[in-house]
């Protein structure tokens, strides 16, 4: 088996949990982390033998099969770009980048390098979700007609609470959109088979003015601190999300995202509903999927090799009873992801270029409807 070295760029949150997830994986090796703010520290945390600075530095000298870029969007696009002209594979947090024009230029460089160019968005891998798409796709629910659900947040209910996802320089036109409602609408057309071509959203900004520390904070933070520490800046990204879709398929729906839903630390919901069954996921409950009938009582599943769907035991590793969350659903991304690199044959899950240049056609359009205050067809 073929031992890939990767760079991981970024050390935050998400960029440590990349780090973990793919030493999980037995052929993956992390040979350096970049970060210019504390590469070094995290690298002595995480023994990872090389750090560096500059990503380009560590492209260059590395010899990397792939990085894992987890840093703000803005600099998706010339960390990703830098990657491809150098020969190397890519797999990028969402969203792809802050504007539609720099993800079609990202994905026609994917296209014409070969080189595999990955999304992570995890959320298609827990087994409950991919079982379901398995059921849909073998027309156990019939025709699918209404795609509902929310992601819900509350990490930044406080005017205290600060991240660069605040602000559009870093993240875009759209934050909470960008940020978690990317995942919702990725997972429910990867779920249902539907695309989304229309959409009418209203957002809803609760605090106009935050406090930014003077001082770098970490995702997820709950540092706080006294008044003169603190800058008071104007917030023109939304908090609130609402969002009516129209499918492809003939399916209506609609969605609710927030990050200041107190008591929601990450609650994602899903409601198919089809004209012989209906089922809900949550990621509250993320082993288990509630199938209804009409004429029958609630079925409750849970996630077990006895359960689910044939092509779904590829994502069953533990047996029932024993939890499957988060890190897991990132690992059988990254198996995917990495298995294609050596084998690109086979039908794999995994998002592309191609599903977050899509990502990022329809958080423009939402934005767009959001200001117009009207249906919108992408």
């Amino acid at each position: 088996m073929k031992t890939y070295r990767t760079g991981i760029i970024g050390t935050g949150f998400i960029g440590k949990v990349h780090a973990e997830t793919v030493r999980r994986l037995g052929n993956v090796y992390v040979a350096a982390i970049t970060d210019p703010f504390n590469g070094k520290e995290v690298a002595e945390q995480m023994n990872v033998e090389r750090y560096f600075d500059d990503y380009r530095e560590m492209i260059d000298t590395m010899d990397l099969d792939t990085v894992h870029i987890c840093t703000p969007n803005n600099t998706h696009f010339e960390i990703a770009m830098y990657a491809m002209e150098h020969g190397v594979n890519v797999i990028l947090e969402k969203p792809m980048s802050t504007s539609v024009k720099e993800a079609e230029q990202m994905l026609a460089k994917a296209k014409e390098t070969g080189l595999v160019a990955a999304i992570n968005f995890h959320n298609r891998f827990y087994p409950m979700t991919n079982h379901l798409m398995n059921e849909i796709r073998d027309g156990k629910f019939g025709e699918v007609f209404s795609i509902s659900g929310s992601y819900c947040q509350d990490w930044l209910l406080y005017d205290t609470d600060y991240s660069w996802r605040l602000e559009t320089v870093t993240s875009g036109d759209t934050r909470v959109i960008a940020d978690i409602g990317s995942h919702w609408m990725d997972l429910a057309e990867f779920v249902s088979g539907q695309k989304i071509v229309e959409v009418c959203a209203d957002f809803q900004t609760i605090h106009p003015v935050r406090k930014k520390p003077n001082k770098t904070v970490l995702a997820f933070s709950t540092e706080t601190f006294s008044e003169e520490d603190y800058t008071k800046i104007p917030i023109s990204t939304e908090d609130n999300a609402s969002v009516m879709f129209r499918f492809e398929g003939g399916a209506k729906g609609s969605a609710f995202f927030s990050q200041v839903m107190a008591g929601k630390s990450v609650d994602i919901g899903l409601l198919i509903g089809g004209y012989k069954q209906s089922a809900e996921w949550s990621s509250m409950d993320v082993n288990a999927l509630k199938v209804g009938h009409r004429d029958n009582c609630i079925e409750y599943r849970e996630k077990g090799m006895a359960t689910v769907h044939p092509n779904t035991l590829p994502l069953v590793a533990y047996p029932f009873g024993h939890a499957e969350g988060f890190p897991d659903a990132f690992k059988q991304c990254f198996r995917e992801i990495y298995e294609s690199i050596g084998n690109k044959g086979k039908e794999y899950h995994y998002a592309t270029f191609e599903d977050g240049l899509h990502e990022m056609v329809l958080c423009e359009k939402i934005f767009e409807s959001n200001e117009k205050q009207s249906w919108i067809k992408l």
